[in-house]
């Protein structure tokens, strides 16, 4: 397990813009499962957006995406980490991507939070080698892409196999 830098103090994330939105507005600040938490700061995104035709969608999920390559490289940089535990924008954008599939509701909510969770935590290939290979923001940012995607494929399958098939 690779050691991180300290997690920098709260008025630190709170008074600079780019760690305090690396940080998902200080949820990522939590010192148990910091990505768990700060996953959940994508909610408020996924429900302005639900009702959105799909192209707004995937415009905003791919804007917060673009934004992430900076925003989480230049707050690892200035906390001289590879990739912070705190650091969870890549963990908003992952689950955007994830919830791009399908309607909101309750359930997709929580299933779709749990695969992207699945995903993201355990890194099966393909995953682990853009963790392991790729630095800066993009590696930051690319694992959790990757992992949204695998989720939403997940997604995607069950809601199908439920509403044709159940």
């Amino acid at each position: 397990m690779r050691k991180h830098a300290p997690f920098p103090p709260a008025v630190t994330v709170f008074t600079q813009p780019v760690h305090f939105l690396a940080f998902g507005f200080g949820l990522g600040l939590s010192r148990k499962a910091p990505g768990t938490v700060g996953t959940v700061a994508a909610l408020p995104l996924i429900l302005l957006s639900a009702t959105w035709p799909l192209w707004a969608q995937g415009l905003l999920a791919l804007l917060v995406t673009l934004a992430g390559f900076w925003i989480c490289g230049e707050s690892a940089r200035r906390l001289n980490s590879h990739d912070h535990p705190g650091i969870v924008w890549d963990e908003i954008a992952g689950w955007l991507i994830t919830m791009l599939v399908v309607p909101v509701t309750l359930w997709t909510l929580v299933a779709g939070f749990l695969l992207f969770r699945f995903f993201d935590v355990l890194k099966p290939w393909p995953i682990s080698l853009l963790d392991r290979h790729v630095g800066g923001g993009v590696g930051i940012m690319m694992d959790d892409v990757l992992a949204g995607v695998m989720a939403a494929v997940l997604l995607w399958g069950g809601y199908a196999f439920w509403v044709f098939y159940w």
